[in-house]
């Protein structure tokens, strides 16, 4: 039973406290529209949980139990949708508010946004006649950081505020005029995990004090999902179901406004639209204006009640995979929320003021409304600017240069299905080529994939596929005189995201559209299947191909077959099988192979053959010292305080869930000390600000290079390389670079003396004065997230199947490479010249990170170290480093001297 303490007692508690209190703590929570009469009979929070609105912080359990508890008592007015389930099983829901004769028509308006959302169906005509006859479909959504606590609770009175006031002159037009969409709690799991560790630490009565447990959560946090996933970078990549429930949800309704509310910092205050720089190119004027719209009846509002707020400063609408700026690009008005965070019932905020939860809720059900009553007053208008922002987009697309996009299905089939699904996913209309065609002086075969850009998605096409989406350049060279002077960039997340670039699937922009027949065809996808004579095959062989062969190889262990695997490439029987190929031997697996096979390559999608001579025309043979069992894995992650939450999830989800293998994960602290003998291999996610070094200590250090030397093999992400590189530990041989000094400046300014006093000198010019006032070892500038180009070492095993890669890129480290007495630098990043793919990287730094390595492998005894210098596990959206990736985690182990 968990800890409830009297919170009805909250104003008395306060004034023996002594506290300054910002808002009234002890007002009845009801009050938080002043004035309002509610109907009785629409039952509170207080009747079906057992605590008021604002008074608790309402568990996941307890929101579906109310939301529930509504849409029985209002059939008429209210229904409930379950759109997803979590991870953990918990229902995502969403309630559909509205009068009672537009919940009786829903199936009309949601096909009248359809038809209005398709220009190429509806005219202007129609359209006209549709708007005036449409409510607005206003979505407003809550809580995708399961520990911003505050929108939840708010999302609950929202509800039950449209449902039960009365002779309520505004909520009457809002129901009238719009249609409400409320998700309630887009991340159940993690606002579960947050009111478990909240009540945990509870004690006699709320604490204010911010370095109290109950503000202090532990490892991993409530933010993230169930796989730690940031659900607010999401929402192009598709990885998670609530994503994938909500991208559908959006698509079903397309409505004209949305909100997306959160928390942030608690010695704020409130922000709301207008956003700030940058700006996504493809957001349009008249969406500017309706933010802004939004913008100031929010501030009438908060005025009204003397609410302080921001606009424009931080939180820009540039990135595409936010909550906010993915219905953008569909035509929405859409915007973030940011209410200073109490996380938990009170926050004492640095100016002496108490911060309650009440107060939290009570700003977000503000602005809700606010932007409700904006929906319900412009309607027309926002239906009207919905449906142009469509039109509109396929008339650009239309005219502009890059006409369509076509997506090669050769080189990596299973990245190109992929990529053509998660776009399908998400409203965009994808073909495939009946026949083989030339385009744009190109010729390209059968099944290549077609995205026209003259539709209505013409504008999230371009934001998700484009090489580059372009920032402004009044806002960089911002950004350059900012770094000149050493004050942080005002980038709020990566500049590059390109698909195409992440997945590694080739694609050819054309002026035109291509002279072929198109299918449209849904789920294309082929299962593939074995070849070959099953009856006297002696051996079957799949090519390393692409994320099916990896699908393929992880199977087959689980299932106990015998496969090896070529370091080389070779030929059999006139066909050529590139380096990594797997070969399953007939004698050395039960009779029942070709079966077992033939399930696994349907699984997979990854096509096996079987051979009846084991004879090789040209590489190596089946008994080759390049040809190396694959032996069963046990497989473990570093988990917990040290460790970046986002990264272990990440890491965690791409060998689980995208190639069925499962993970044994092992907390820091066992580490240290643990025998880690029936571990074949051991990955360290990037760290957090703890870090590697205080969790696992100078005894944890030589416990991981004890196994290592004994055959383990060590696999270091990203920022853990920086633990990894540490003299002090040295797991690995490379180090972390300073930045580079301009040595002629350095040379006129001087070297400072370690003395009292020091020569004087002559400042002669601006150059000198820099170097002067520089740190002599000073970490490079920060990377703010760009796709850089890295080429592999064709003879290396690790490197099977590839030979360039999209490598996202970001933060400070550059690392020295390995001499050749200590290993190998498996991939380097390219030279400066053909350095940067796509975003915006400093000059300094593309120069210094030319030719650094990306993958380094070093033999420690019997086993070795692999460091990535850079995570390719980020957001599991970068499935081209994929590959490279599960060649460490599986092929690795075969290639340790212990096994061989």
């Amino acid at each position: 039973m968990s800890i409830r303490p009297v919170t009805r007692a909250l104003a008395g508690a306060l004034f023996l406290l002594g506290v300054a209190i910002s808002g009234a703590a002890a007002q009845d929570a009801r009050e938080f529209v002043p004035g309002t009469s509610y109907d009785e009979a629409v039952p509170t929070l207080e009747k079906v949980v057992g605590h008021r609105f604002g008074e608790r912080i309402t568990s996941p359990e307890d929101v579906i139990s109310y939301m529930e508890a509504l849409a029985r008592a209002n059939p008429e007015r209210m229904k409930l949708v379950t759109y997803a389930q979590s991870w953990e099983g918990r229902p995502l829901v969403y309630a559909i508010v509205s009068s009672p004769e537009n919940i009786s028509r829903l199936d009309d308006i949601q096909a009248g946004m359809q038809s209005l959302a398709d220009p190429r169906v509806t005219n202007r005509v129609a359209a006209t006649a549709l708007i005036a006859n449409l409510p607005g479909v206003a979505w407003m959504t809550y809580g995708v950081h399961g520990n911003e606590i505050s929108s939840t609770d708010a999302a609950l009175f929202l509800t039950w505020h449209l449902l039960a006031a009365r002779r309520d002159a505004l909520v009457d037009e809002i129901l009238e005029k719009t249609v409400v969409l409320i998700d309630p709690m887009q991340n159940p799991d993690g606002r579960a995990r947050f009111v478990h560790n909240f009540e945990i630490a509870e004690g006699l009565e709320p604490d204010a004090d911010r370095l109290a447990a109950e503000h202090r959560e532990p490892w991993p946090g409530g933010r993230t999902n169930h796989y730690f996933f940031d659900m607010n970078r999401d929402w192009f990549a598709l990885t998670q179901p609530e994503t994938k429930g909500r991208i559908r949800t959006y698509l079903d309704w397309y409505p004209v406004a949305v909100i997306d509310a959160h928390e942030m910092n608690g010695d704020s205050s409130y922000y709301f639209a207008p956003p700030a720089e940058p700006f996504n190119p493809n957001i349009t004027k008249t969406q500017r204006d309706g933010l802004e719209l939004i913008g100031r009846n929010n501030a009438k509002w908060f005025d009204k009640y003397g609410f302080d707020y921001f606009t424009r400063e931080v939180f820009d609408a540039f990135y595409p995979g936010y909550g906010d700026m993915w219905p953008t690009l569909h035509g929405a008005i859409a915007t973030t929320y940011e209410q200073a965070s109490s996380r938990g019932l009170l926050w004492r905020k640095d100016d002496g003021r108490v911060l309650t939860y009440s107060d939290t809720v009570r700003r977000h059900v503000t602005s809700s409304i606010a932007t409700l009553e904006t929906v319900a007053t412009h309607r027309a208008k926002l239906l009207s600017d919905f449906h142009d922002y469509r039109r509109t987009a396929i008339e650009e697309g239309r005219a502009e240069r890059n006409r369509v996009y076509l997506l090669d299905h050769i080189e990596d089939p299973a990245g190109a299905e992929k990529l053509a699904h998660i776009l399908e996913a998400q409203g965009i209309d994808v073909h495939t080529a009946a026949t083989g065609f030339k385009s744009c002086g190109k010729a390209f075969e059968q099944g290549t994939f077609v995205i026209n850009a003259a539709q209505p998605s013409k504008r999230l096409i371009r934001s998700l596929l484009e090489v580059d989406v372009p920032i402004s350049k009044t806002f960089m060279a911002e950004q350059e005189r900012r770094r000149a002077k050493q004050l942080p960039d005002e980038l709020y997340d990566v500049t590059a995201w390109s698909l195409p670039l992440m997945y590694g699937v080739k694609m050819t922009t054309c002026k035109a559209m291509p002279d072929v027949s198109l299918v449209v065809s849904g789920d294309r996808q082929t299962a593939a299947s074995t070849t070959g004579a099953s009856e006297i095959a002696v051996a079957w062989i799949a090519s390393w191909r692409d994320a099916s062969s990896v699908r393929l190889l992880t199977g087959a262990l689980r299932a106990g077959l015998t496969v090896k695997s070529a370091d080389r490439s070779f030929e059999i029987g006139g066909t050529e099988y590139p380096a990594g190929s797997l070969i399953f031997p007939a004698a050395e697996n039960d009779d029942d192979l070709a079966v077992e096979l033939e399930a696994l390559s349907r699984t997979s999608g990854a096509p096996v053959t079987g051979v009846t001579s084991s004879w090789i025309d040209s590489g190596p043979n089946f008994g080759s010292d390049n040809v190396h069992p694959v032996p069963e894995l046990k497989v473990a992650l570093a988990w917990d305080t040290g460790v970046s939450p986002n990264s272990a999830g990440n890491t965690r989800f791409v060998i689980e869930r995208q190639f069925g293998y499962p993970v044994s994960v092992i907390r820091t602290l066992t580490l240290s000390t643990a025998d880690l003998s029936r571990y074949d291999v051991l990955i360290l996610p990037e760290q957090d600000f703890v870090g590697y070094n205080r969790t696992l200590g100078e005894t944890g250090s030589k416990n991981l290079a004890e196994w290592v030397e004994e055959g383990g093999v060590l696999i270091g992400l990203g920022s853990a390389m920086q633990y990894m590189s540490d003299p002090a530990v040295n797991l690995v041989s490379v180090r972390r670079e300073f930045a580079v000094r301009d040595e002629e400046s350095v040379k006129e300014a001087g070297d400072g003396e370690d003395k009292s006093h020091v020569a004087g000198q002559v400042i002669k010019d601006l150059a000198t004065y820099k170097a002067l006032v520089t740190p002599e070892e000073m970490r490079p500038d920060a990377v703010p997230g760009v796709l850089v180009r890295a080429e592999a070492d064709p003879d290396h095993w690790i490197s099977s199947g590839l030979r360039t890669m999209n490598v996202l890129l970001s933060g400070r480290d550059v690392y020295t490479p390995l001499t050749r007495d200590k290993g190998v630098n498996a991939v380097r990043f390219a030279s400066a010249d053909n350095l940067l793919v796509s975003g915006y990287l400093w000059e300094e730094s593309r120069t210094q990170i030319a030719f650094k390595p990306f993958v380094v492998v070093e033999p420690r005894g019997q086993g070795m170290v692999i460091g990535f210098t850079s995570s390719p596990t980020t957001r599991a959206y970068l499935d081209g480093l994929n590959m490279i990736f599960m060649n460490a985690v599986l092929r690795a182990p075969a290639h340790s001297r212990k096994l061989r």
